[in-house]
């Protein structure tokens, strides 16, 4: 898992994504192993991370459903989901500390 979620990274990184997180929730009852979150600066540029990563990951990497909603979008990999998001809702939903209790807590 950890290529694939180096090359995730660089893909946001390369395309100005910014606060990339990696949370391994693999050993919690979390429903998938790991969850990425990204910043993006506004819904469009959401959108063309979403692109960017699609196009530069398939066809290794199969997305299996896409959400997508005002300020955030969410790709489900199977095993590992991925959220990009503006700030704004970044900062309200908080999802880092939801999942850093996941990969506190988890089981070993």
């Amino acid at each position: 898992m950890k290529e694939r979620i180096e090359k995730i990274v660089k893909i946001l990184d390369e395309n100005k994504g910014e606060e990339v997180e990696f949370f391994n929730v693999q050993n919690s009852d979390y429903f998938v192993d790991g969850v990425l979150i990204c910043t993006g600066l506004n819904e469009r540029h959401n959108e063309a991370l979403l692109d960017f990563l699609k196009s530069n990951l398939k066809p290794e990497e199969e997305f299996l459903h896409v959400e997508i909603s005002d300020g955030w979008i969410v790709a489900d990999l199977g095993d590992i989901l991925i959220h990009i998001m503006t700030e704004e809702y970044r900062k309200l939903y908080k999802l880092e500390k939801f999942l850093e209790e996941f990969a506190k807590n988890g089981r070993n």
